[in-house]
């Protein structure tokens, strides 16, 4: 008989298990819930903080909910594959700290992204047509008189991204010179160059408008949160080794 030291999931850390687990559940659920008619996103997705849905709590609980079964498994794959190893480094209750903050600081970068695109684009205008106001103080009176609230509550963000992101910034930098592989890219490729392509592309991207629907922003933002953490704890020799 297999002992659960032997199985599968009894070699993973107790943390990224527990994470796969709860993301998976959570797909579960918003599955069965989406049955009934409920969409767990408009409650636990992270909505603009402007709008009536927006509550404090979604700033961690967007991170476990994701929009079918492709999001899903490549945030919870990447997880595994460079949560398990950081974790064992950096101790359970470290690392679910680190993962949980960078989520947090991806979804703050993603409401400030919000808050500087939509006051920047928004225009009221009168009733010949000629604009009458513009930028925050059209924002000002559209959310005063509440013409932009279902506008606001439209937009959600989900998903574990960015705290995975600041998973993978963590992992090239306390292992910068292990060789990676890519899929379909049979070259090795040190993991400190591998972190530093993904930064850029994110920023290209978001910069771009390239693929609007993702919030390469958020990403960005779990990878600097990440950082300014991982100095820190670097500083007060919480963590060393590979960390530079």
């Amino acid at each position: 008989m297999m002992n659960q030291g032997s199985s599968f999931l009894g070699r993973i850390p107790v943390v990224t298990k527990n994470l796969l687990i709860i993301n998976v559940l959570m797909l579960l659920a918003s599955t069965v819930f989406a049955s009934k008619g409920i969409d767990l996103n408009q409650w636990l997705g992270l909505h603009y903080w402007q709008g009536s849905k927006f509550n404090v709590a979604q700033l961690i609980t967007y991170m476990f909910l994701h929009d079918g079964f492709t999001h899903l498994f490549f945030n919870m794959f990447s997880l595994f594959m460079f949560g398990e190893l950081l974790e064992r480094v950096f101790g359970s209750r470290r690392f679910l700290f680190y993962y949980i903050s960078c989520g947090i600081g991806a979804a703050i970068v993603q409401e400030l992204v919000w808050w500087l695109t939509w006051e920047n684009t928004f225009v009221l205008v009168d009733a010949q047509g000629l604009v009458a106001m513009q930028g925050a103080e059209a924002v000002a009176y559209g959310v005063e008189h509440g013409m932009l609230d279902g506008f606001f509550n439209s937009m959600i963000t989900i998903g574990a991204s960015g705290a995975v992101f600041g998973i993978l910034l963590a992992f090239g930098m306390t292992f910068p010179n292990l060789p990676l592989y890519l899929m379909f890219i049979p070259i090795p490729i040190k993991a400190k160059w591998m972190v530093l392509g993904y930064g850029a592309i994110e920023l290209f991207f978001g910069i771009s408008g390239f693929q609007a629907s993702v919030a390469h922003f958020a990403h960005l933002g779990g990878m600097i949160f990440g950082f300014l953490l991982l100095l820190y704890w670097k500083k007060k020799g919480v963590i060393g080794g590979g960390i530079y």
